[in-house]
């Protein structure tokens, strides 16, 4: 019997309409639009605008129109998988709001949280239960309102971070495309260069976590930059070599989309030239478990039917990981 693959059959991304510009954030803090560009690549971000909306407002969209695209309803969906920064509550899990709001009313659901790695993390293990035979149709979904958890008076953090949604549908495939492989790490040690002081069980929110700005998303740029430039690149080699694959053989590179120079950092390591490097970070900014789902959905009509792709990213944590797939449509 033909071994089981999880393939992606259907990709589709979601973006809100406002557009923050570099421009708009010099009125905001103390920066410039040749200062930003030049250090991330990053020349507007998408904000999500409105009154009591959250991450699961940006996945409604982006799985109705995958769910269009496949032909299929959403009473056929067996597992949602939701790797979210923000989910729209601490509990219940934002899969399980997703599940209602779309009506799958079959599908069992949980969010994942691996910061920038989430939805990595969350294609491999929803591999796992395609090739356990225990489902058929698993969505993942990568999204985040990381203005939400922005401090627009922090020029470390405003800069960077954008908001959007992407998602991915993984079916049994048993002709060789799909998830071929992938490496995943972490490593707790950096959890104090990247992350969100209050808010937990650690240190749940007061008066004065809220005065003293703990709510938001914290960073020690350089030291995140130094690893995340390495281990990005690294593990995007190592499942290359794993399964003896040179730069000739990649169709396409899709990196997380964090900094310019950590892309080019990565590209240059796997041997990939530019013009098989998906970046969007110019548009996008850095929206976390949105990064990759949006590439995909972006360049999906440029995808060729047995095209090798290697997927890596980084995130908070710290995590890092790195998936080998073969194209299936």
């Amino acid at each position: 019997m033909s071994k089981i693959h999880a393939a992606i059959t259907a990709v589709n991304g979601y973006v809100p309409e406002y557009v923050l510009t570099n421009q708009e954030l010099e009125t905001m803090v103390d920066t410039n639009d040749e200062w930003i560009t030049s250090r991330t690549g990053i020349k507007e971000r998408r904000i999500l605008k409105g009154e009591g909306l959250g991450t699961s407002d940006m996945a409604v969209p982006a799985v109705e129109g995958l769910l269009k695209k496949r032909g299929i309803s959403a009473d056929e969906i067996d597992l949602i998988i939701f790797c979210t920064t923000t989910p729209d509550l601490p509990f219940p899990a934002t899969a399980n709001i997703l599940a209602h709001k779309i009506g799958a009313k079959n599908a069992w659901g949980y969010d994942l949280q691996a910061a920038c790695s989430g939805f990595i993390f969350g294609l491999a293990t929803g591999a796992q239960f395609i090739e356990s035979g225990k489902h058929t149709k698993v969505l993942v979904v990568g999204g985040d309102k990381m203005s939400a958890i922005i401090n627009y008076e922090d020029r470390a953090t405003c800069i960077i971070f954008g908001d959007g949604c992407g998602c991915a549908l993984l079916e049994p495939n048993t002709d060789g495309y799909g998830i071929l492989d992938s490496v995943l790490k972490s490593d707790g040690a950096g959890s104090q260069l990247l992350f969100q002081k209050s808010g937990g069980s650690v240190s749940p929110a007061t008066h004065e976590t809220v005065a003293n700005k703990e709510h938001f998303a914290y960073q020690e740029g350089q030291a995140v930059f130094k690893f995340a430039v390495t281990n990005m690149a690294d593990v995007a080699a190592e499942v290359m070599e794993r399964n003896s694959l040179t730069a000739d053989d990649i169709a396409w590179l899709v990196p997380h989309q964090a900094n310019k120079r950590i892309i080019d950092a990565t590209a240059n390591r796997t041997g990939v030239s530019a013009d098989k490097v998906i970046v969007n970070i110019e548009r996008y900014g850095n929206t976390t478990n949105g990064t990759i789902p949006l590439c995909l959905w972006e360049w999906e009509d440029k995808f060729k039917k047995g095209d090798n792709l290697i997927l890596a990213a980084f995130g908070g944590g710290f995590t890092w990981g790195s998936i080998y797939l073969k194209w299936a449509y």
